[in-house]
C-alpha cells in the first residue's frame, strides 16, 4: 500500500452503541493494526436534533471496554482535527458553495409545506432528475431571484445535482465491482438550512481532510455510495478517494432483516455493548458488559459475525485477530446473530481465563450481590473450582455464594420424601467425626461410614450437597466440604438436619 493506512469509525452520538457499530469499529481497528496504520474515532454530530448528551463519552467507554481504543479521537487529538464534525462547520459551506459554482449542486428554497404538497401529488416522490425542474430552486429561478433570496437570508438547502443517464461504479473490497444507474439516485441534500452538512457532504470532506485511505461501513450505506463517489469526483479529489468496504449486516436470529434493539427486547438479549441510560427518560437499555460478558468474548464473537480465517478455529485473542484479519475473508452475506452461540463464546473464555484475570470481576459480582470478600486466597481457589460451570460472570454468584455465607434456603423438596430418622443419625455421627484433610480421604470416610450404617453412599450424597450448598448444584461435594472446613461443615449439617426434620 502506497499511503499509510488511516481508517475511521464515525458514529453519531445519538444513544446506545449497537453491536453492529462495534463490529464496524473492530474491523477498522483490526485492519489498521494488521497494516501498521492509524485507527481514528470521528464523532458525526452534525444532526443536532438527534444529538444526545453523554453519548460521545459512552461510545469512547464502549471502545475502551472492548480493548479497541482509537489512536486519534476527540479526547486524543492528532494532526487531523478537529474530531467532531460540529467543530468543522465553516469548511462544509465552503465546499458546498464550490459545488454550486461549478454546476454540480444548486440552492433549493422549497419550504416544508412545498415538499409535503409534492409528496401528496406524486406517490413515492423523489427530489431529483424527474422533479427538480418543478421545484423552487436555483435551476428554475432567475439569477437575480436567487441572489435576492440569498441576500434576504431565506432558508434554503444545497442539493447535489445528480447527472442524468450515467453509470457510477466503484470497486468494493468485499463485493467487487458495484454500479448504480444515476436515474435511481435522488438529489440528496448536502447542506441543511442551519448550515450543518448532511452525512453525504460531511463524510467526503472529513475523509479527505483526515486522509482516510479505507472506509469500512455497513451495507445499508451502499445506496448512498454513488452520491459520495460523485462528490469525490466533483470536488476534484478522485485520486484521494478511500477504498470502500461495505460490511454485511448482522441479521435477526431467524435471518430475516437487520438485528434491531426491538428484536433484543423481544427475544431477551442485549444488542448494545454496554448499558445505555436515556438521559431524558432515565430508561436503561441492557448491554453485554452488564449482562456478564467478558470483553474478550464479546470481541471474539463479533469478529466471527461475517469473518473467519479459513480454518475451524473459533476462539481468538485480540492479538490473534490483529494478526489473522483480512478483508478477503469477510463474507458478502449477512450474519445471523445467535445469542446461545454468544454465550458459548463467553463460557469458553471464562474456562480458559486465568484465576488472576477473573478475580476482580468475580469479586465485583459477589460484592454487588452483598457478599463481603475478605479472603482472596479462598476466592481464588473457589474461582478455579467453579469457573468451568459459569457461562456469564453473574453465574459466579450462584455457583460460589455458599462458600462465603451459609445457605438461607434449602431445596428440602428434593430431600424430605426419602428423609428418615436413620439418615439424620448418620449425618449427626458424620458431623461429629469429620475428617476433611483432603477431598479424596473425606469421600472415603463418608462412604465407609455409610456402609457401616447400612446405606448406599449414593442415597446420602444429594442430602449432603443440599446441606452445604442449599441446592443441587456446585462442584464436587467433598471439594466444597474441605474448603468450608470442619467447623463450618458441621454447623451446616446440623442446621440442615433441623430443617429436614421439621
Amino acid at each position: 500500500m502506497d499511503k499509510k493506512v488511516r481508517v475511521r469509525f464515525a458514529p453519531s452520538p445519538t444513544g446506545g452503541l449497537h453491536l453492529g457499530g462495534v463490529r464496524t469499529a473492530l474491523f477498522n481497528y483490526l485492519f489498521a493494526k494488521k497494516n501498521n496504520g492509524t485507527f481514528v474515532l470521528r464523532v458525526e454530530d452534525t444532526d443536532q436534533n438527534r444529538f444526545v448528551e453523554g453519548a460521545e463519552a459512552y461510545i469512547a467507554e464502549c471502545l475502551d471496554w472492548c480493548g479497541i481504543t482509537p489512536d486519534e479521537s476527540p479526547s486524543k487529538p492528532g494532526s487531523y482535527g478537529p474530531y467532531r464534525q460540529s467543530e468543522r462547520k465553516p469548511s462544509y459551506r465552503k465546499f458546498a458553495e464550490q459545488l454550486v459554482s461549478d454546476g454540480y449542486a444548486y440552492y433549493a428554497f422549497d419550504t416544508p409545506e412545498d415538499l409535503d404538497a409534492k409528496r401528496k401529488e406524486i406517490p413515492n416522490f423523489q427530489y431529483g432528475q424527474a422533479t427538480r425542474m418543478q421545484m423552487r430552486n436555483s435551476l428554475t429561478l432567475t439569477l437575480s431571484e436567487v441572489e435576492d433570496l440569498l441576500n434576504a437570508k431565506i432558508p434554503h438547502v444545497i442539493r447535489i445535482k445528480v447527472p442524468e443517464n450515467e453509470n457510477v461504479h466503484f470497486n468494493d473490497l468485499i463485493r467487487g465491482d458495484v454500479s448504480f444507474e444515476t436515474a435511481i439516485v435522488d438529489d440528496k441534500v448536502l447542506l441543511k438550512a442551519d448550515g450543518m452538512p448532511t452525512y453525504h457532504l460531511a463524510v467526503v470532506v472529513d475523509d479527505k481532510a483526515m486522509e482516510i485511505t479505507h472506509a469500512f461501513r455497513g451495507e445499508e450505506w451502499l445506496p448512498s455510495a454513488p452520491v459520495h463517489i460523485l462528490l469525490w469526483k466533483y470536488l476534484g479529489w478522485e485520486a484521494d478517494m478511500p477504498a470502500w468496504a461495505h460490511l454485511p449486516l448482522i441479521l435477526k436470529p431467524d435471518g430475516h432483516g437487520k438485528l434491531s434493539k426491538r428484536d433484543g427486547d423481544r427475544l431477551g438479549f442485549p444488542v448494545y455493548a454496554m448499558n445505555w441510560t436515556d438521559p431524558k427518560t432515565g430508561d436503561i437499555t441492557n448491554g453485554f458488559k452488564e449482562m456478564g460478558f467478558m470483553p474478550e468474548a464479546f470481541v471474539n464473537m463479533l469478529a466471527l459475525l461475517g469473518w473467519n480465517d479459513g480454518t475451524e478455529q473459533e476462539i481468538f485473542t485480540l492479538a490473534e485477530l490483529e494478526e489473522k484479519f483480512s478483508i478477503e475473508r469477510i463474507s458478502k452475506a449477512g450474519a445471523k446473530f445467535d445469542f446461545e452461540k454468544a454465550k458459548w463464546y463467553n463460557h469458553e473464555w471464562i474456562k480458559q481465563s486465568s484465576v488472576d484475570s477473573l478475580q476482580l470481576q468475580v469479586k465485583n459480582e459477589l460484592e454487588k450481590a452483598g457478599f463481603v470478600i475478605s479472603d482472596e486466597a479462598l476466592l481464588n481457589t473457589v474461582i478455579d473450582l467453579i469457573k468451568d460451570r459459569c457461562t456469564l460472570l453473574p453465574d459466579f454468584v450462584m455457583q460460589s455464594s455458599y462458600f462465603f455465607a451459609s445457605p438461607s434456603v434449602y431445596d428440602s423438596a428434593s430431600v424430605k420424601p426419602k428423609w428418615t430418622a436413620e439418615k439424620a443419625t448418620f449425618f449427626h455421627d458424620y458431623a461429629n467425626n469429620l475428617s476433611l484433610d483432603n477431598p479424596i480421604d473425606a469421600e472415603v470416610a463418608f462412604k465407609a461410614l455409610a456402609e457401616e450404617k447400612g446405606f448406599k453412599p449414593g442415597e446420602l450424597m444429594l442430602p449432603f450437597r443440599i446441606m452445604l450448598v442449599g441446592g443441587k448444584f456446585g462442584p464436587g461435594v467433598f471439594d466444597i466440604a474441605v474448603l468450608l472446613g470442619k467447623e463450618e461443615t458441621k454447623l451446616r449439617i446440623e442446621n440442615a438436619i433441623l430443617v429436614f426434620n421439621s
